[in-house]
């Protein structure tokens, strides 16, 4: 039985039929692994061998696929989840957040006894994220944990060039259910380690609904000198094509509507890459799911990834409606006429009659740790407007709310 709580501010409510048979109780359904991210934040530098330094801050949250689903649960869509827990104290952590704090339905996960949770280490410097890991595969596969998975609008998975959708992989087949069902297929894809990247894994784009790499695995995996040719390759493939490309923003071709577009990147202070490309895809799936024009996805998309580095924690830095709705507020008091501020009033005008619906409860971001409180983040502080009780976690000194056209990009959408 699902039990996925209903959002305060539901982007889909004009979807909705609960008396058609057929309606999808669940948005988004997701499978992949779930890792405790333990995020070291301020390093003025990296350690040499057989030194030490010190980190100014350090978070803990759920990671991996947490990043997706919680991305997508900020944003309002009902989110579910199939994914192997530990019963270790990381373990528990990690489904506590998601299901009491995230409001993610976790039915068609499980917890297995023995079996400890897999572990990243994340760096945060230069700009970037270093990340060390540790994982063992889960007892079962994804279709034995599964099961028939749940009615879904969507899913969003990666490609895996080694677990094939269409053909009846253990690991794929609950994804192929889904299709089925009618759910949408939203795909990304990781980095190639071996730098082989092998183009058969192009192959699947057959089955899915919309592909969105960065730049620079949509070049390699489809051999194009440039971002743009990679694009147009996608898209003689797939419905909906999105490549991101970091400082240069993003590119898209939605080819049920005929619309092509390129956006720019907003131009943030980033903290905490740590999973800014799983907020856009979230955010492109639900801009999807709720029809609106394709401009508008991406640079909603954009906006999400901008909101989200510039906290710390990957999951829990991915903005929630209240979060946008106070960013759009704070962007149309500071508009000062310069054409950087002109062009966020029109990127952005289509969020007018959006965060008007936006009540003053909505979700904003929270921070979680194992240690209980977190110092990767300054002490909690309330944007004006805020009830008390859902305030913003600031990062150090940055406020949630700042877009500064004026500071260097540091925002890749993967």
């Amino acid at each position: 039985m699902v039990t996925v709580s209903a959002p305060s501010f539901d982007p889909l409510a004009h979807l909705r039929d609960p008396g058609r048979p057929d309606d999808p109780e669940i948005d988004v359904f997701l499978h992949g692994t779930v890792f405790l991210d333990i995020i070291f934040t301020g390093l003025g530098r990296l350690p040499d061998p057989g030194t030490e330094v010190w980190a100014e801050g350090m978070g803990s949250g759920p990671g991996g696929i947490a990043n997706l689903a919680v991305g997508a649960a900020r944003l309002g869509l009902r989110t579910a989840l199939g994914a192997a827990f530990g019963d270790d104290a990381y373990g528990e952590f990690c489904w506590r957040t998601l299901a009491d704090q995230e409001h993610i339905d976790l039915t068609h996960s499980a917890r297995f006894s023995g079996w400890h949770s897999p572990v990243t280490v994340s760096i945060a410097t230069d700009g970037d994220r270093r990340m060390v890991t540790h994982e063992h595969p889960p007892p079962v596969s994804a279709d034995q944990m599964i099961g028939t998975p749940p009615r879904a609008r969507a899913v969003l998975l990666d490609l895996n060039v080694d677990h094939p959708l269409g053909v009846g992989d253990p690991e794929r087949g609950w994804a192929d259910t889904a299709k089925a069902q009618g759910a949408l297929l939203f795909s990304d894809i990781g980095w190639d380690e071996s730098e082989r990247w092998p183009t058969q894994v192009l192959d699947q784009l057959q089955h899915v609904h919309a592909f969105m790499p960065n730049a620079a695995e949509a070049m390699a995996y489809t051999r194009a000198d440039t971002p743009q040719d990679a694009l147009y390759a996608i898209a003689d493939r797939v419905p909906l094509a999105v490549v991101t490309n970091g400082a240069n923003g993003a590119l898209a071709i939605d080819n049920t509507t005929g619309e092509e577009v390129s956006v720019p990147a907003l131009r943030v202070p980033a903290i905490d890459p740590t999973g800014a490309g799983d907020v856009f895809d979230a955010a492109v799936t639900m801009g999807t799911l709720a029809g609106w024009p394709l401009a508008d996805r991406l640079n909603f998309a954009a906006l999400c990834s901008a909101l989200a580095v510039q906290q710390f924690g990957g999951s829990l830095a991915a903005p929630g409606w209240g979060d946008i709705a106070d960013w759009w507020q704070h962007t149309r008091a500071r508009n000062d006429g310069h054409a950087a501020s002109r062009s966020l009033a029109r990127r952005f005008a289509f969020l007018d009659d959006i965060v008007g619906s936006v009540p003053r409860t909505a979700t904003r971001r929270a921070t979680a740790t194992v240690a209980q409180l977190s110092d990767a983040s300054a002490p909690t502080t309330v944007v004006p407007g805020t009830p008390t009780g859902q305030a913003n976690s600031a990062a150090t000194d940055q406020d949630a709310t700042q877009v500064n056209e004026d500071d260097p990009v540091t925002v890749d959408g993967n």
